[in-house]
């Protein structure tokens, strides 16, 4: 077993760009922890996470966040999430509270070994995108969110050792008031990405869960694919909406997960990320080379 992790290790992170397209800050790379399983004799669960990642030129990412469910009943649950992001980079160091999200999950009865359950939920902004450091404008690469309440929709197919979602983001509002512009810059490292304007996120996850006889640890390799449905925008220095060219397209990430069951009640994953393809220009400042998170979860 040793070695199977240590080749699955590798094989995820070797031969990956320092600087390439990671999980989707915008909230739909975490779809896939929001299938929930129902059947369990505590109501209630808590999920406090801690991410760090490598981003864009020199930049690196602390994330927190903080997730609460409550199992209404053996099908239906609802989940709550905060986030908080500090970047830091050559701008200096910028911190703040990022979204919130509101997540329902249903459980559909079935009679086969294939079970399915669906989510819908929506992602809050708690601000406009237009963090400053001393008054100058920062790229998006530095802002806790993208200042767009989203819908999510998904839908989760499990099957013996197998889990497969999908799902959608959809900026529905947006309230992006970010006004950073390359050409008052010092540095072409960041796109304009002025009153920005982003589209929607697809994706597809496939997971396989590997639990050794007698032992309380679990591991999930996973590899995900994301896709851009569109080309975003801004606005120029002369009021005119700019289409951001080869802005849209696929990202493919590989994630390992394990987990380590303390007890009945709590439990403590590492998750490690990386990208193997990448869009060719990403100004929603989503770039991430690698992220490692360490989450500790609890029932009640």
């Amino acid at each position: 077993m040793k070695k199977t992790i240590i080749i699955v290790l590798v094989g995820l992170f070797s031969g990956f760009s320092s600087y390439s397209q990671g999980c989707s800050d915008a909230g739909i790379c975490s779809i896939g922890n929001s299938f929930q399983n129902s059947k369990t004799d505590f109501k209630n669960g808590i999920e406090i996470g801690n991410v760090f990642g490598t981003g864009e030129a020199d930049l690196t990412y602390f994330s927190s966040y903080l997730t609460y469910t409550r199992t209404i009943n053996e099908r239906f649950s609802l989940s709550s999430k905060i986030t908080y992001s500090v970047a830091n980079g050559s701008f200096g160091q910028r911190g703040a509270f990022g979204d919130g999200y509101f997540i329902g999950n249903y459980n559909w009865k079935t009679k086969t070994t294939a079970k399915w359950s669906t989510l819908m939920g929506f992602k809050i902004p708690f601000t406009s995108s237009n963090l400053k450091i001393n008054e100058f404008s920062l790229p998006l690469d530095y802002q806790s969110s993208l200042g767009t309440f989203d819908l999510i929709l998904g839908l989760n197919l499990t099957y013996k050792k197998w889990d497969f979602n999908t799902g959608i983001q959809i900026p529905v509002f947006n309230n992006n008031r970010n006004s950073y512009f390359k050409e008052f810059s010092d540095t072409d490292d960041f796109p304009s990405t002025n009153l920005f304007e982003r589209k929607s996120d697809a994706l597809f996850r496939t997971t396989y869960t590997i639990q050794p006889a007698n032992t309380k640890f679990t591991f999930k390799p996973n590899v995900l694919f994301l896709y851009h449905l569109g080309e975003d925008s801004f606005e120029n220095a002369f009021g005119k909406r700019e289409t951001i060219q080869n802005s849209d397209g696929l990202t493919i990430n590989g994630n390992l997960i394990g987990s380590y069951a303390i007890d009945a009640k709590n439990s403590i994953e590492l998750s490690l990320a990386a990208p193997f393809v990448i869009r060719e220009v990403r100004p929603d400042g989503l770039t991430r080379g690698f992220t490692a998170g360490l989450i500790y979860k609890v029932l009640f």
